[in-house]
């Protein structure tokens, strides 16, 4: 068959871009064509897809996403192919994968009913409608379960309509048998004592992730503990206000930033905390990353995956709604050798028998599906 798939953006670090690049390839294995619509692409381009780069007309992100749409319509139109798979919210697609929260439960919580009088919020909601109102045709890949509720709730959509995935933890987050020794390896590469502490906090987005909570709960530790302990941040982001804050904090010294990179498995098996106080998080990968490496965890429990976290009994949750004393509390209670290695003993016992790795190969089981009988191949 010949697929298409559609993002505004691709770049190697991104949640949404991770997923779309497995499914795409998946696909690809299974013989099917790839084309790709996409405005940016960052990164090594796969020789095996069709790339179109999409021009991007409009000053304004609004005005850029019907220029997008448009391009696409017309594209399809010379050019057929028999399904298209979108990754961001447009009109038009057979089917959608929903990496991103709900927008219209996000605008009526943190915006004011004056909000949706506005230009921007009629765009959104318009492309949102298209998708999820009853009536349309859309299919839609979920991610999370939480997340499928509220459509229902605000949008009625049919139940046929929702396909739910099993989470896609890439193989290489795995703990390997000699994570001991790559622990070790990474701890003196970054001048980490065996008596400090490493929290790492990985994704791009820094206000969202929540990262001003961190430097907060880092600056509250006793000093006994907080000149001991460092905190590692990973993502394609500006770290700019955040280093401002860790300096106003008197932290600048124990807080470190990286820019997104390939090698985030040798940061999982070097820390001893994964910190991940998101202000909202669709589901959250890096957290069942950590979860197979044997890394305990501090999240946020609005985060979609941070039930798997629970089950497992592999760290804390914070609770809705968030207080910023609970969590110093919380993640110097982890602070504990005995409790870190009974969490991570927890974690990797649990990632042996859970159904943590299939969703790309789930997702293009469903993919194949409705493309052939919305063919008529079926």
């Amino acid at each position: 068959m010949q697929l298409g798939f559609c993002l505004f953006k691709y770049f190697p670090f991104g949640g949404l871009q991770r997923d779309f690049l497995r499914i795409a390839n998946e696909c690809h294995a299974r013989r099917h064509s790839i084309r790709v619509y996409c405005s940016q692409w960052e990164g090594v381009e796969p020789e095996h897809f069709e790339i179109i780069k999409v021009p991007q007309k409009g000053i304004s992100s609004t005005a850029r996403n019907r220029s997008f749409v448009k391009f696409i319509t017309r594209h399809i139109r010379k050019y057929p192919i028999d399904y298209l798979i979108g990754f961001n919210k447009i009109p038009g697609l057979d089917c959608y994968y929903a990496a991103d929260g709900c927008f219209l439960a996000k605008a009526k919580e943190q915006k004011s009913r004056y909000y949706q009088y506005s230009q921007r919020f009629k765009h959104f909601f318009a492309y949102e409608n298209a998708i999820f109102a009853k009536g349309e045709k859309t299919h839609i890949l979920m991610i999370s379960k939480p997340q499928l509720a509220i459509y229902q709730h605000l949008y009625n959509t049919e139940s046929e309509r929702f396909h739910l995935l099993p989470p896609g933890v890439a193989r290489d987050r795995v703990a390997p048998d000699d994570a001991p020794q790559q622990r070790q390896a990474f701890r003196t590469k970054y001048d980490i004592a065996e008596d400090e502490w490493l929290w790492l906090m990985v994704g791009s987005g820094f206000k969202t992730k929540g990262v001003d909570r961190s430097l907060r709960a880092l600056s509250a530790l006793p000093a006994h503990l907080r000149n001991k302990t460092k905190l590692f941040i990973v993502g394609q982001d500006n770290p700019r206000s955040f280093l401002n804050m860790a300096r106003q904090l008197r932290i600048q010294s124990n807080v470190h930033f990286f820019q997104g990179r390939d090698d985030i498995p040798g940061f999982l098996l070097g820390a001893d905390i994964l910190v991940h106080p998101a202000y909202n998080e669709n589901t959250g990968t890096v957290l069942l990353e950590a979860l197979v490496s044997g890394l305990p965890v501090l999240v946020t429990d609005n985060c979609g995956y941070a039930d798997y976290i629970q089950k497992a009994d592999a760290g804390l949750l914070i609770p809705n709604p968030f207080n910023q004393k609970t969590m110093d509390q919380q993640v110097q209670r982890m602070m504990n050798r005995q409790l870190i290695s009974r969490w991570q003993n927890n974690a990797l016992t649990f990632a042996k028998d859970a159904d943590l790795y299939s969703m790309p190969e789930a997702a293009t089981d469903i993919i194949e599906t409705l493309c052939k009988k919305q063919c008529g191949k079926t």
